[in-house]
């Protein structure tokens, strides 16, 4: 079994500035941060990146915290439309924008000795056949896999509800059209696990196990994408700690709450303790074969998830 690293992240902490962001979690007895590259905090179209990535590397390190970066800001590209330009973007153009922020999270990631780099596909643009979308995804991450292998950082692509890679079928298709690097890892969000997976989030983990990169936790509902603070909706938390410890995970396992950052010192100060109790009560995961623990999920089946704002 291994001992887990519970983390926060900035992207639930948008009033505060970076510093006092890390400052609030090292008091709190966070092991690390996840770490989102956006105007209010570490902003990647800044001039002077490398000098406010050389202060962050100093402030994590002050503070005893790790890192994974994560590429999720809505509106750090155009401030118009969130999540754009993406991955499956007709225009090439607007492909490669979303290529170069990738990169520059990589080099930032490095400098700042992160474990993984984030990332996520995207939904497939209207009147787009679904084989162009895969194509497209695998060639503008052909490239970011590359220069993560160069620079010992892992690329851990996140199934999302509601994009072209939604789910662990789709991630292990993107694996295969890449020729399986060892680069590509997996972000695993155990929210969306309980949205849409067919099988309950333990399950998932140990599914997931060796190709585990970095892990977003948070509660939610059967079919509703929507982020909610742990214990208010439906996940059995101690099974899937006890699956992840057993898979020896050893990256972060990062609370993902980005719309409470009204409440967000709130909310850090009380998930924390919420982590360690369920890890106290997780019993040992199943060997292989074993059946999956009951959760608090509902049926394994379920309708396609209503999307709430990410």
């Amino acid at each position: 079994m291994t001992a887990l690293r519970f983390a926060y992240g900035t992207n639930g902490l948008t009033d505060l500035r970076l510093e006092d962001a890390l400052a609030l979690l090292a008091d709190l007895g966070y092991d690390g941060v996840g770490l989102t590259l956006d105007h209010m905090h570490l902003d990647p179209r800044a001039p002077d990146l490398p000098q406010r990535t050389a202060r962050a590397a100093r402030a994590l390190d002050r503070h005893g915290l790790t890192a994974t970066v994560e590429t999720g800001a809505r509106y750090v590209l155009d401030a118009r439309r969130k999540h754009h330009p993406s991955l499956l973007d007709a225009d090439t153009d607007a492909r490669t924008a979303r290529v170069g922020l990738l990169l520059t999270a990589v080099r930032t990631a490095a400098e700042l000795g992160a474990h993984a780099v984030h990332c996520f596909s995207g939904p497939l643009p209207p009147g787009t056949a679904p084989d162009d979308g895969w194509q497209r995804l695998a060639t503008a991450l052909a490239p970011v896999v590359q220069a993560a292998d160069a620079a010992g950082v892992p690329l851990a692509v996140e199934p999302e509800p509601g994009h072209l890679l939604e789910d662990l079928a789709g991630f292990h298709r993107l694996r295969r059209l890449l020729g399986q690097p060892p680069a590509l890892g997996l972000t695993l969000d155990i929210g969306h696990c309980q949205c849409l997976e067919p099988e309950p989030p333990a399950a998932c983990v140990r599914a997931a196990a060796p190709w585990l990169r970095h892990v977003q936790i948070e509660d939610m509902r059967r079919g509703v994408h929507e982020h909610l603070p742990l214990g208010a909706g439906e996940i059995d938390f101690p099974p899937v700690l006890a699956a992840l410890a057993a898979a020896h995970y050893d990256g972060l396992v990062t609370v993902e709450l980005p719309r409470h950052s009204h409440a967000g010192p709130d909310l850090a100060a009380q998930s924390l303790p919420f982590l360690r109790r369920a890890l106290a009560d997780a019993a040992p995961a199943p060997g292989p074969g074993a059946p999956a623990p009951a959760t608090a999920g509902g049926p394994a089946a379920g309708p396609a998830p209503k999307e709430a704002p990410c």
